[in-house]
């Protein structure tokens, strides 16, 4: 099992961004939220098994996000088995 934070930048409020990766989420076996940023950013906290979760991000950029997405970063941060489901965070 894995977990990653990943930081999406571009036009990515305003535009469904949140709810389109949700509903992308429902397609793998992962758990997490994802929630706006005060600075206009998007942060993803998900995890999974590492192939699993590596789709579900391939995923997201395979999508009609992608064009709303100018760069992103990815870093592992630690897991934490509690987590169940995924959100949209506040």
């Amino acid at each position: 099992m894995v977990a990653k934070r990943v930081v999406y930048e571009g036009r990515v409020q305003g535009v469904g961004f949140r709810f389109s990766v949700k509903l992308i989420a429902t397609g793998y076996d992962v758990v997490g939220g994802v929630r706006n940023l005060i600075d206009g950013r998007v942060e993803l906290e998900v995890q999974g098994e590492e192939a699993e979760l590596d789709a579900f991000l391939e995923a997201i950029l395979d999508s009609q996000l992608r064009r709303h997405i100018t760069r992103f970063t990815a870093h592992e941060m630690p897991v934490d088995r509690r987590l169940k489901g995924f959100s949209i965070r506040d």
